[in-house]
């Protein structure tokens, strides 16, 4: 038999045809065609033969010839590249839906562009991992080979294009002879038909940018590409870009167990997961961290986790051999722009888990937009994570960072960095929390980098940057920084009505009562003692905490001669007192209020009383009683509409009609409760108080009920777990209580705001 060459060279020749019309006829290039006469590139597959059989005229006798011929030139032996494959990992866990969209995307090969994956992440995050995974999983489908080629990204010098096209087509089984008789100029032609005409999977592992890659990628064909880099390649086209995060806490533990073997983890378990915590889920320090107790039988569990716990030596202690997790940090640390690492250092001193570009602009003293594009090149290098406008690092690129601030920056400017950001968090979170404070609003001057123009904006505002003024506050207490700190708490006041289940306005009263009491202020003491009072009670369910806290308010305010204070106290008193079912001791400190209140024209207090007296006479069964006195209130609040400011009146007319719900369940009268609870669902919701919101719907759930309707108790139940967190802990408890047995439950219980 001819060798293929031969009898395709015959075959154009008997058709009359020039190489130059075959490929006409064919779709195929002339050089690919004149190749393949010369015997000078290896032999192609089926869909190659067929257009060429399809370009001769062949008949079906002759394209059998034709593809005998191929068949019977191709060398024996598995698919090319598949014995090169690098070692994966045994103990894989996690990825699955990653792992499922790319045997999605090798299912569509072959119906037009070859699918190129793009795998980004920080260091350490497994994108290595995934895609040798990937291609284990995917040997069935590309019987032509599997390849994966190490870009070498890190290095000082990684390989360009040229060597690479070289390096795949040594790979793909091109011979040498072919190659050198080819010559450069011709391998992206080769290297492109090479992956068109055979299904081919290739990996491209570890790229340093889009330069190196872009002339790797494939058009039409059979094959498919799977690139991973800790950059995101911002710049490629036409590719499925596929983020990874961090493991799970089961998949961390998982690994670890993987790793040390599934007895020692059993009997460790609480270790376990102490370190998968401390490891941050991220698969290298996994790795790491499991590789050392394996070789180390001597240590427990427990003695590690408590090394690993010190964050100070806790990349110092996630070293196995000559794996060193800080090392590879390092390796995306060293190419940034002298802005872009100054960033990446400064971002150690952010309070919370992530901050703004405002607050990196602030802590940098860059314009927005240039902290901004510092703030994308992190991003871009995998260094720094992004949800929605927020930008995140990870728990151990930030003792990363921690170190690389110690070690390159000045405490001085570092000093400075830290003031800035701390006074810019507090100062804006004090003109953000004016805006629920009657009296107040919108601030006279716009705040420096923050958009506080309304309601809605300021309270964003301070909710995105919780966790990062809270800090602050902690903050400048340690620095002596009271006024500031009392600032803080007071504009807070108002607002914490509408976020009082958010389990830190405990910590934020309680320090501004030690600033009060370092400045020497009793009344300032009084009144943050107040606020404590209402926040161990409300927030935190301890009403014996809150009557301590109120009496000792009495006292402060007493000496300081404040009545209005004083009523306040008295008030909380009652309210804490009432929730300990002491109805006559809260009867009489309220009324005590009503009096404070009524001596000084303290309006809201006057409220805050009568809304006591209804409480009071509800607790003694005097339930028509409570009725009058809570629709009194009501007429009051609405007489005084104009006077009281938006927030104020919206907060005590859910509130009271709420508490008058609960009298009218009592008396059965089921219409006349879901009413009011309908009102005073929609006026929590108007002032973004979704605690009193989610009482609303609770209160609702138990109104239907009482009515038979029990599927309209099961949507009310279903409204309260649709606010998450944010929700009161006790209607949240009793919401998914009664989904258990009558209705779905919908996996609420994280707060997206909180």
């Amino acid at each position: 038999m001819a060798n293929f060459g031969e009898l395709l060279r015959r075959m154009r020749q008997d058709a009359s045809l020039t190489i130059e019309e075959l490929a006409e006829s064919s779709g195929l290039s002339v050089r690919g065609i004149g190749d393949l006469e010369r015997g000078r590139r290896a032999v192609p597959q089926r869909s190659t033969v067929a257009a060429l059989a399809l370009g001769l005229g062949l008949d079906d006798a002759g394209r059998a010839r034709l593809l005998a011929a191929a068949r019977a030139a191709r060398p024996a032996g598995g698919p090319s590249g598949d014995g090169r494959l690098p070692r994966g990992v045994e103990d894989f866990v996690g990825r699955r839906a990653e792992l499922d969209r790319i045997h999605s995307l090798a299912a569509s090969v072959g119906s037009g562009y070859c699918p190129v994956v793009a795998v980004s992440g920080p260091p350490g995050i497994g994108k290595s991992s995934l895609a040798l995974q990937a291609t284990r999983e995917l040997g069935g489908t590309f019987h032509a080979g599997r390849t994966v080629v190490d870009l070498r990204g890190m290095d000082e010098e990684p390989p360009g294009p040229e060597k690479l096209l070289l390096r795949c087509l040594k790979a793909f089984g091109v011979p040498d002879r072919d190659l050198a008789r080819s010559g450069p100029e011709d391998h992206p032609e080769m290297y492109r038909e090479a992956l068109a005409e055979q299904p081919r999977l290739l990996v491209l592992d570890n790229a340093v940018n889009e330069a190196q890659v872009r002339p790797l990628l494939p058009g039409v064909g059979q094959s498919m590409v799977i690139i991973t880099s800790r950059r995101m390649l911002t710049g490629l086209d036409n590719v499925h870009r596929m983020p990874l995060g961090e493991l799970t806490q089961a998949e961390a533990e998982a690994m670890l167990a993987g790793i040390v073997g599934p007895e020692r983890a059993g009997a460790e378990a609480a270790a376990m997961a102490r370190i998968a915590e401390l490891c941050g889920s991220l698969p290298l320090a996994l790795r790491v961290a499991g590789n050392w107790l394996a070789t180390r039988t001597g240590w427990s569990a427990e003695r590690y986790a408590e090394r690993l716990s010190a964050q100070g030596r806790r990349l110092d202690s996630l070293v196995a051999g000559d794996v060193r997790v800080a090392a590879a940090f390092d390796l995306s640390y060293r190419p940034l722009s002298p802005r872009a690492a100054r960033l990446f250092r400064l971002l150690a001193l952010v309070y919370g888990p992530d901050t703004s570009a405002a607050g990196a602009g602030i802590l940098t003293g860059l314009d927005l937009f240039d902290a901004e594009d510092a703030l994308e090149e992190l991003v871009e290098t995998g260094l720094l994570g992004t949800v929605h406008d927020r930008y995140r690092l990870h728990d151990l690129l930030r003792l990363f960072a921690e170190g690389r601030l110690q070690g390159e920056e000045t405490a001085a400017d570092a000093d400075t960095a830290s003031t800035s950001l701390r006074h810019w968090l507090l100062e804006t979170a004090v003109l953000a929390g004016r805006w629920y404070e009657p009296g107040h609003g919108a601030p006279a001057t716009p705040p420096v980098l923050a958009d506080l123009s309304d309601r809605d904006k300021a309270r964003q505002w301070l909710k995105a940057e919780g966790d990062n003024w809270l800090g602050a506050l902690r903050a400048a207490a340690v620095a002596g920084e009271h006024a500031l700190v009392l600032e803080t708490a007071e504009a807070m006041h108002w607002f914490s009505d509408g976020w009082a289940f958010w389990g830190h306005w405990t910590e934020v009263f309680r320090t501004a009562v030690a600033s009060a009491r370092a400045e020497g202020d009793r009344l300032a003491e009084a009144t943050q003692l107040n606020y404590l009072a209402w926040a161990v009670t409300i927030s935190d369910g301890r009403p014996d905490e809150g009557v301590k806290c109120a009496a000792q308010a009495l006292e402060a305010a007493q000496e300081a001669g404040d009545l209005v204070q004083q009523g306040w106290s008295h008030t909380y008193s009652a309210l804490a007192l009432a929730r300990l079912g002491e109805h006559s001791a809260a009867a009489e400190h309220n009324g005590l209020a009503a009096d404070l209140f009524s001596r000084t024209g303290e309006r809201q207090g006057a409220v805050a009383a009568m809304i006591g007296r209804g409480l009071a006479l509800y607790a003694a069964h005097r339930h028509q009683e409570a009725v009058d006195s809570y629709q009194e209130t009501l007429a009051v609040v609405e007489e005084a509409a104009e006077t009281f400011e938006a927030s104020f009146l919206l907060n005590f007319r859910a509130n009271v009609r709420g508490l008058l719900s609960d009298v009218l369940i009592a008396l059965e009268r089921w219409d006349d409760a879901v009413e009011q609870l309908n009102l005073s669902a929609e006026d929590s919701r108007l002032n973004e108080s979704t605690g009193l919101e989610s009482r609303a719907f609770a209160r609702l759930g138990r109104a239907h009920l009482g009515a038979g309707r029990v599927d309209e108790a099961t949507a009310a139940y279903l409204a309260v777990t649709a606010l998450g967190a944010a929700a009161e802990p006790d209607s949240l408890t009793e919401a998914r209580t009664h989904l258990a047995q009558h209705g779905p439950t919908d996996g609420a219980g994280t707060d997206s705001e909180a």
